[in-house]
């Protein structure tokens, strides 16, 4: 029984590993020409940054399990010093609090070094880059996945390791019934509709002046700010959230001027010439993002798999990603709670099969 996961990111990685350390036969297809999805992880000098997600914490047993299993180290999210805010009017003030992300924990080498471990333990001939699925057809053998280029592969069954709303722009055939594309295209897709800025420094001045580096502003454009720095040594970074809506941020060079005068205001001179000043605007990432997505969301949404979007294609195909997890969608832990649920139904069509058979 073969399984096709379209999706190279930590869901459709994991579920790969999976299968691989199980003996069963699959094909990974990511569009991309890199694995990793909404990981990104970018060198500067010496040091990694996150443009995608950077945390992790406590009571996620799939992430610090995995994280063990692959031989990497996390450690503690800086939050010594004072925490900074800014006003409407720019005007900045210093003050003792709990800095939000305190306690939560980052990767050594950021988040990319798990999804790149993940992709190393996968043969060459069982994953793919720039693999661009366009249409998935059910018929009498199988599910046929029809690439950008016209190259076909066939599969027993189909993992879509996506947001449902990536996957809800695929062609299917035949059709998926109108309810189900309707509740995959209202799952918000968690965080595509934001943008990231990271500046690396050469020195931590900001601790050096007893600042932790968080930050909130009502000013902006970054609505709030964290240190990014690696775990030791230098180069060390500040990162912010950009609070300005995604339809009113495409000017880059504007935003960057932007960005770091107001790091200026928040952090001192020292902070107008960073070694590197990285932006990644993920709600124009078209593997990531549709324009749904660029709604700004205030709530951290209920994911789970409406019954609509289960059974499809006769059971051949599966909805992963995290927005499909219920207890953790939306977190890197609902990433694999997705490929573990996959993993359950693909397992258990197979025992069906065999007690038919």
């Amino acid at each position: 029984m073969t399984t096709l996961i379209i999706g190279g990111g930590l869901s459709g990685l994991a579920l790969a590993h999976a299968l691989e350390k199980d003996g069963r036969d699959y094909l990974l297809l990511e569009a991309r020409d890199r694995f990793g999805g909404r990981i990104l992880t970018q060198d500067v000098g010496d040091g990694q940054f996150d443009l995608g997600p950077a945390w992790f914490w406590p009571g996620q047993p799939r992430i610090a399990a995995l994280i063990n299993e692959l031989g990497l180290k996390r450690f503690d999210q800086y939050a010594d010093g004072i925490l900074t805010f800014e006003d409407e009017t720019g005007q900045v003030q210093r003050g003792r609090g709990f800095a939000s992300m305190e306690g939560s924990w980052r990767l050594q080498g950021g988040i990319g070094r798990l999804t790149q471990a993940l992709a190393a333990r996968i043969p060459h001939h069982r994953k793919r880059l720039n693999a661009v699925v366009t249409a998935l057809h059910n018929d009498t053998a199988g599910i046929r996945a029809v690439l950008s280029d016209g190259e076909t592969h066939t599969a027993d069954r189909a993992v879509l390791a996506m947001p449902p709303r990536i996957a809800a722009e695929l062609q299917y055939v035949p059709a998926l019934a109108d309810r189900t594309r309707d509740d995959m295209r209202a799952v918000p897709t968690w965080m595509a509709g934001q943008a990231k800025a990271v500046a690396v420094y050469d020195t931590p001045f900001w601790r050096d002046a007893g600042l932790s580096g968080d930050a909130m502003s009502r000013r902006g454009p970054l609505a709030e700010i964290h240190d990014a720095s690696p775990a030791s040594d230098g180069p060390f970074a500040l990162f912010g959230f950009i609070g300005v809506p995604a339809n009113a941020r495409g000017d880059v060079d504007q935003l960057r001027t932007h960005v770091l005068a107001q790091l200026v205001r928040l952090f001192g001179k020292e902070a107008e010439t960073p070694r590197q000043l990285l932006i990644k605007d993920w709600a124009y990432d078209p593997l990531t993002s549709t324009a749904a997505d660029q709604k700004p969301l205030f709530a951290h949404p209920s994911y789970r798999l409406s019954t609509a979007m289960t059974g499809l294609f006769d059971g051949r195909l599966i909805l992963s990603g995290t927005e499909t997890a219920a207890q953790f969608g939306g977190y890197l832990e609902g990433a694999l709670e997705a490929a573990e649920n996959a993993l359950d139904q693909i397992k258990g069509s197979q025992l069906q099969n065999q007690r038919v058979g």
